[in-house]
């Protein structure tokens, strides 16, 4: 008989290894690893079976971590900025799946930020995971667009463009679940990515997770001794499953309690007076403020649990049309020449 202990099992009796992915080939200290496995603990512990799940992404080191976690999921690797439109594809095809992409700040901030804009105002059912390093990690630490102004790259040029900050960004276009995370805070991004899974349309995180190569030096504002001290939470998150007991109390005043799509709870207790999630203006006002003061702050900062998404707004057949037989989706001739008689 093994005196081995028994394997930790979640509540659809999988153990880690299908949530895991390939070894990774990035930097020993890389934030991208640390996100990483965040991701595995929240699909885990969250009980979503991996064959359900899309992982998507561009190019770039961040775009290189899906083949670290979720070994037995889809998998596309786009091309460079354009996984929204992939995802966007894969989506309206299968919108029984669910779907993460992961891009980088400059996936994201520069070649596609086009497509990112454009995936935000759709509110697509997607979450979407940037790995924040401010620099381009694998072309020798350029500034990215998200670089701050006056940070000192490890050559000692100094940044003299103001940054795009993807999280104002995505407030102001449509997203309807924005965060801010640090890869460094482990229970913070639990409880966010935990929270983003249960959420319906997109939920759009930006992780500041520091390039232990080109980014991580005194003068930089993505280093971890920087991030460790301007960042500032906006209140401890906490989050219960629709599965498990939701019952939780908290002193009155104290806790606002979210209900998400399916059921679960995001219970967020304030540090920030009178800061309320689902206040656009007050998220807008709040990125703004900590960003003049040199802060990165972090925690849910804005969400709409009711908002329509791009499935529901596009009014689709409850079947995802991957599944749709060839008479459903192709009219037949008599149905063309009558569109073409009423053209006349």
């Amino acid at each position: 008989m093994s005196d081995a202990p028994a394997k930790k099992t979640n509540r659809l009796g999988f153990d880690l290894a299908p949530y895991r992915g390939s070894k990774t080939t990035l930097c020993a200290g890389c934030g991208h690893n640390a996100i990483t496995e965040r991701i595995i603990d929240a699909f885990f512990e969250m009980g979503v079976d991996p064959k359900r799940v899309l992982k998507l992404s561009g190019i770039g080191c961040s775009s290189k971590s899906p083949a670290y976690f979720l070994n037995a999921s889809h998998g596309f690797n786009s091309v460079h900025g354009r996984m929204p439109s992939v995802a966007t594809g894969a989506m309206l095809a299968n919108s029984s799946m669910l779907s993460i992409g992961v891009s980088g700040d400059g996936d994201t901030g520069a070649i596609g930020i086009g497509q990112f804009v454009h995936l935000m105002r759709r509110n697509l059912p997607l979450i979407y995971v940037i790995e924040d390093n401010g620099c381009y990690g694998l072309t020798k630490g350029q500034f990215s667009p998200t670089a701050d102004l006056g940070s000192k790259a490890k050559n000692g040029v100094v940044n003299d463009l103001p940054p795009i900050d993807t999280c104002a960004l995505a407030i102001e276009l449509g997203a309807s679940f924005v965060a801010r995370s640090f890869s460094g805070d482990k229970k913070q991004l639990l409880s966010v990515l935990k929270a983003a899974i249960a959420h319906r349309g997109t939920s759009m995180i930006d992780v500041i997770s520091p390039c232990v190569t080109f980014n991580d030096h005194e003068g930089s504002t993505k280093s971890y001794s920087y991030v460790k001290d301007h960042d500032e939470p906006l209140g401890e998150i906490s989050f219960v499953p629709y599965f498990e007991d939701i019952s939780v109390e908290y002193e009155p005043g104290s806790t606002t309690s979210v209900k998400m799509h399916d059921g679960s709870h995001l219970h967020l207790r304030k540090i920030a007076e009178d800061y309320n999630p689902s206040d656009k203006l007050t998220a807008m006002r709040l990125l703004h403020e900590t960003a003049r003061r040199g802060e990165f702050a972090t925690g849910v900062i804005y969400i709409e649990p009711d908002k329509d998404d791009f499935i529901d707004t596009l009014n689709l057949v409850e079947t995802p049309l991957a599944f749709l037989p060839l008479e459903k989706t192709r009219p037949p001739k008599a149905a063309l020449d009558e569109i073409m008689e009423s053209l006349r």
